[in-house]
C-alpha cells in the first residue's frame, strides 16, 4: 500500500472542502437538519453539479465518476468535517451499492443514473436487531415479510416495519429487505417501493443527531417490485454492498474528529487562564496530543480499509475485517475528540449555540447506529478466524452488517 495520495485524489479532497466551507457553514447545517426534508436540497443539487458528489463512486457507464473507495473515503471525510446533512450515505452509497449488487441490468440502467446525478434519492430499509437479537418489526417473524404473487394477488405485498432507517422519511425510493419463502425456502429479497405507495407510512424519529435524519418505516400490504431475481437470497450481496457504507461512516467520523481537534487547538491558543494561553498548561497539551493520536490513527485505519476494499486485499473476508476495524477505530477516535473538545471548551461547549455539542451528538449517535466499537471488533475477530470454530465463525455476510438498521 502506498499511503501517498495522487494529485487526482488531492483534488477531490480540496474541491469538496472548499465547496463545503463556502456552502455549508454551521448555521446552514442547523437550519438544514431542522427542515422538513432534513437536508438543504439546493446545496445537494449544487454538490451534484460540482464536484459531482452523489455519483463520485458510481460506475461511469451509469453516469457516475467511476472512482474508488479511496476517493469515497476522502469525500466522506470532508462531509463529516462539516457535518453535512445529505442523502450521500443513505442514497449514493448504501442504496446505490445494493442496486449495483443485486439489480438486473435493465434495473441498474434505470435507477443508477438518477442516483448518480442526485436527481433522485433512495434509502435502504433493513430490520433493526434489538439487543436480545430479535428483529424489530411487524411481520410474523419480525422485520418485513413479503407475500409472493398467487392466490388472487398480482404482485408482491410487503408487511412490517423497520427503525431506524437513514433518510427513510424523505427518500423518493425505498429498497426494502423482506423475508419470504417460509421455513422451506427462507430467504431475503430486496424490493423497490415508491415513496408514495399506498399503505406506506414514514416518519422521522426523535434522534440525538438530527443531521442523520433517521426514520420509522411501516408497510401495510405495500406493493413492491423485486430487485433482481426473487428466487435468490439477497443476504450475502447486501452484506458485501454494506462494506462501502461502513467505510463511508468511518471516514465521516474521522473528518468530524479532525474538526473537533481543530476547534480545540484554536480555542486553547486564544483562551487565557491565569495570564497564560490555555494550551500552555501541560494537562491541556496532553489532552490535545492524545486526540491528535486518536484522529490520525483512525485516519490511517480508514485509508488502509479503503485500499483493501478497492482490491488491495484479494480475500473479501480480510477486506471486511479491515473495514470493521477501521469503523471501530474511527468511532472511538470521534468520541475521544468530541469529549475532549467539550472539556477544553468548558461550559460553553454544552450550549446550543456552540458547535461542539453537535459533534458530540454525532459521536454518541453513530455508536448507537453503526455499532459499539467493542462489538465491531468482536465481529472482526470472529470473521478473521480468531475464535474457535465451535464459537461460530461468521461468514462475510454475517460479519459486515452494522448494529443499525438503515
Amino acid at each position: 500500500m502506498d499511503p501517498a495520495l495522487t494529485p487526482e485524489q488531492e483534488a477531490v479532497r480540496r474541491t469538496l472542502r472548499e465547496a463545503l466551507a463556502k456552502g455549508c457553514p454551521p448555521e446552514r447545517v442547523r437550519a438544514a437538519a431542522a427542515s422538513p426534508a432534513g437536508y438543504d436540497q439546493e446545496l445537494w443539487r449544487q454538490l451534484a453539479r460540482s464536484p459531482g458528489l452523489p455519483g463520485l463512486a458510481l460506475p461511469a457507464e451509469h453516469g457516475g465518476a467511476g472512482l474508488g473507495p479511496v476517493e469515497l473515503a476522502l469525500a466522506c471525510e470532508e462531509t463529516g468535517r462539516a457535518l453535512l446533512p445529505s442523502p450521500l450515505l443513505a442514497s449514493s452509497v448504501l442504496a446505490a451499492g445494493a442496486v449495483g449488487a443485486l439489480a438486473a441490468p435493465e434495473q441498474r440502467a434505470e435507477l443508477l443514473p438518477a442516483l448518480a446525478s442526485g436527481a433522485r434519492t433512495a434509502a435502504l430499509v433493513l430490520p433493526h436487531p434489538l439487543p436480545d437479537g430479535a428483529a424489530a418489526g411487524g411481520g410474523r417473524a419480525g422485520g418485513v415479510q413479503a407475500r409472493s404473487p398467487g392466490q388472487g394477488r398480482d404482485g408482491w405485498l410487503l408487511y412490517g416495519e423497520a427503525e431506524p432507517v437513514l433518510d427513510g422519511a424523505r427518500a423518493e425510493l425505498l429498497l426494502v429487505a423482506a423475508h419470504t419463502g417460509g421455513f422451506p425456502r427462507s430467504r431475503t429479497v430486496l424490493f423497490l417501493v415508491d415513496g408514495d405507495a399506498a399503505g406506506l407510512t414514514r416518519s422521522r424519529c426523535a434522534a440525538l443527531d438530527q443531521t442523520r435524519a433517521p426514520a420509522r418505516v411501516e408497510l401495510r400490504d405495500v406493493s413492491g417490485v423485486p430487485l433482481g431475481d426473487p428466487a435468490l437470497d439477497a443476504g450475502p450481496a447486501l452484506a458485501a454492498a454494506g462494506l462501502p457504507g461502513a467505510l463511508a461512516a468511518a471516514a465521516e467520523a474521522v473528518g468530524a474528529g479532525a474538526r473537533c481537534l481543530a476547534m480545540s487547538v484554536e480555542y486553547a491558543q486564544v483562551r487565557e487562564q491565569f495570564g497564560r494561553p490555555l494550551g500552555a498548561f501541560q494537562a491541556i497539551a496532553h489532552k490535545l496530543a492524545d486526540v491528535h493520536v486518536a484522529v490520525e490513527s483512525a485516519r490511517s485505519a480508514v485509508y488502509y480499509a479503503a485500499w483493501a476494499l478497492g482490491g488491495g486485499l484479494a480475500d473479501p473476508d480480510q477486506a471486511a475485517v479491515a473495514v470493521l476495524l477501521a469503523l471501530a477505530r474511527a468511532l472511538e477516535g470521534l468520541h475521544t475528540a468530541a469529549a475532549e473538545a467539550v472539556q477544553v471548551h468548558g461550559g460553553i461547549a454544552v450550549t446550543w449555540e456552540h458547535d461542539a455539542q453537535l459533534y458530540f451528538k454525532r459521536a454518541v449517535a453513530d455508536e448507537l447506529l453503526f455499532g459499539a466499537p467493542h462489538r465491531l471488533r468482536a465481529r472482526a475477530a470472529a470473521l478473521a478466524g480468531l475464535f474457535p470454530p465451535e464459537s461460530g465463525r461468521p461468514t462475510a455476510r454475517e460479519g459486515t452488517a452494522g448494529e443499525g438498521g438503515g
